[in-house]
Order: C-alpha cells, then structure tokens, then sequence
C-alpha cells in the first residue's frame, strides 16, 4: 500500500504543480543533459565551450543546448561546405574551418564521404569505414591545421569549460597533444567507442586511460561518449 499512496500523492501535487522539465537533448545519446546536469548542481547556467568536429550545429550537437541558454563558445570544423551552414544557425559562436594538429603539420588531406558524420584525416579509417558500411568517399580537401593549445590561446581568455570532441579516428591523438597543465578543462566528451555503425563495438580504453592519468575521472558514460571531469576542478565545489 505504500508505494501506490506515494504515487497518488506525488500525482495530486503535480496536478497543481507541474514536474521540472527535463532538458531537450540535442546530443547522440543524451550527453549534453549529463553535463548540463552536472553544471547545474554547481550553478553554471552559460559555460563556455570548445567544440572540436561539429558536423550539424544542432542535431548531435553536444554544446547547442548550452548555445539556446545564451552560452557562446568556439565551433571549429575542417569541411569547408559546412561552415555557411554552421554560422547561420550558431550566429553567436566564433566558427573556424581548420583541421586539428596532433603533430607539426600545418596541411592534411580530408576525406569526404556521402554522409558528413563519417568525414576524417585518417587515410586508414577513411577506407575502413568505406570498406565497412554504405556510404563512400566523395572527394579529398587539403585543410590547413592548427593545435589544439593554439586555438584554446587564441580564442579564449583563458579555457574553455567544456570541451566536445569528435573528430573521427584522431581524438586520442588530440587529447594527447592538449597542455593540461595551461589548459586544465573542467569537463571534456570524447568519442570513446571504435566505429561501427551501429556502434555495438568495444571501447577504447587509451582514451580512458589518458584522461585518467591526467587527473580526470569519468563522470558518465554513454558507450558512444564519455564524459570526463578534472578532479581537482571538482574537488572544489565539494562540500
């Protein structure tokens, strides 16, 4: 009798006052509610953000959540068909068309398939994923390349909040090459399952075990993505 009285109660009181709205989620696979969640608790309403491989501003997006509550952040994507598109629908975001560096080259080949979500600098996933699933590389861009350490000094007053990575065979790379001793980002998403396309493949624990070693720990996980937290940034809102 006691938990069918609970749910009469608790479905009397929110005729009269209605539940709190869960969050929209534009993300894969709920992320941008987990970190919102958690900025929340701590009273971050507008986080700033870096956003690495956005493919559509909207659908999939792990920052636009954050975009539609007045946050503004840094959108950079390597398909040059895209951007039009990007700074149309995220006016308020500074969007840069440039490739990711993980080493000291300044110029790589891109490689386009038919759908935008399968686009990557790496020559061997770019025919994997060809080889492996229905769509085909479409054409070859050379893109110039920046670090990540440049475009975080160059565009943010000191680090982003959140920082959003997706870019296809080279997350682990990128993450790697990242200051974190400059850039201590408090909370980082990263593509942490190997591709497929129905995504049913086994993790990929280098990135785990780098943000752990780090100084991170994981404060969720989606199976597509991870969501890591800096511990010490963490630590500091503990009561």
């Amino acid at each position: 009798m006691l938990v069918p009285l609970k749910d009469l109660i608790k479905n009397t009181i929110y005729k009269i006052i209605p539940p709190p709205l869960v969050s929209q989620s534009f993300s894969q696979a709920g992320e941008d509610c987990c970190v919102d969640f958690l900025l929340t608790e701590l009273n971050i309403s507008k986080p700033s953000y870096l956003e690495l491989g956005v493919c559509n501003p909207v659908i999939g997006s792990n920052t636009y959540l954050f975009y539609t509550r007045g946050a503004k952040g840094v959108l950079v994507e390597a398909d040059k068909t895209q951007i039009d598109s990007i700074q149309k629908q995220r006016p308020r975001d500074t969007v840069i068309n440039i490739g990711i560096a993980s080493n000291g080259d300044t110029e790589a080949d891109f490689y386009v398939f038919e759908l935008k979500g399968y686009n990557t600098f790496v020559k061997e996933e770019a025919l994997h994923r060809a080889q492996n699933s229905n769509y085909k590389i479409v054409r070859i861009d050379k893109v110039k390349l920046n670090s990540i350490n440049t475009i975080i000094e160059n565009n943010f007053e000191s680090y982003p909040d959140f920082l959003s990575i997706d870019i296809e065979g080279l997350d682990y790379e990128v993450l790697q090459s990242l200051n974190y001793d400059k850039y201590p980002i408090p909370i980082i998403c990263a593509e942490t399952c190997t591709f497929s396309e129905t995504h049913i493949k086994p993790k990929n624990k280098l990135i785990e075990n780098l943000m752990l070693a780090k100084g991170y720990i994981v404060y969720a996980d989606t199976y597509v993505n991870t969501i890591f937290v800096n511990k010490n940034w963490f630590n500091t809102f503990k009561k």
